[in-house]
């Protein structure tokens, strides 16, 4: 669409803050006013706004999407998103590894995931099973149990940032790592995506694997901005 405003900014509304264009809030898809938890936040989709030339391309506008998506969709539907992601503690990425004909997969599984594993006992009280292979490992109920609370403990716009840790990286524990800022956006990826650069190491590259995580890269890293200016 074309640009029909000059200038964005954003004010208060009540604990929340608002973006306004032209001194106008904006609205979600759902016609419902864009409120945020932050000030920051709200000067980033404040700025993207502005960054727009004589059209508006909404997909120039990540942050704004992640908050959109919140409010239109994380909000009413809190409970079945976080049971949706809880599933991926009993089903965690990190548990699963190479045979052991693999040796150099299998060490650097090893290297880079136990201490994750040891992580998750540490500090989320949940100790995960490691198995060899693909057949699903049940683990403890009271693990995976711990991994739930600490997901439907979290705010909706936090919320919005663990699905897109999770789900790009493949673990929950990676995922909360990130929400935790433990661990960087981009760490949390390669170390999802450990096997597949594994692999393009051995036999080359998959152009198209190789433009799917550069996507991945980008919106880990903006989900990851959306969460600190969240919090700032």
């Amino acid at each position: 669409m074309k640009r029909f405003y000059k200038n964005a900014g954003i004010a208060e509304s009540g604990d929340n803050f608002v973006v306004q264009l032209d001194g106008r809030s904006i609205k979600t898809k759902s016609k419902v006013t864009l409120e945020v938890p932050s000030a920051a936040l709200a000067e980033i989709i404040a700025e993207e706004w502005n960054a727009q030339g004589e059209e508006v391309d909404p997909t120039s506008m990540p942050i704004m999407t992640l908050a959109n998506t919140t409010v239109d969709r994380v909000m009413p539907s809190h409970k079945e998103i976080a049971d949706m992601l809880a599933e991926y503690g009993g089903n965690d990425l990190l548990c699963y590894r190479a045979e052991p004909t693999q040796e150099e997969l299998v060490r650097k599984q090893q290297d880079q995931w136990n201490p994750w594993i040891d992580w998750a006992m540490r500090e989320l009280d949940a100790p995960l099973k490691v198995t060899t292979g693909i057949m699903h490992v049940e683990q403890d109920e009271k693990a995976v149990s711990a991994l739930a609370k600490l997901v439907h403990a979290t705010t909706a716009f936090e919320l919005t940032a663990l699905h897109e840790f999770t789900t790009m990286s493949g673990s929950l524990v990676l995922g909360l790592a990130v929400l935790r800022e433990e661990l960087p956006a981009a760490e949390a990826l390669k170390l999802g995506l450990l096997d597949e650069l594994h692999q393009a190491e051995l036999w080359g590259e998959d152009f198209e694997a190789q433009d799917r995580r550069e996507k991945y890269h980008r919106e880990m890293t903006q989900a990851e901005t959306f969460l600190k200016a969240l919090r700032a």
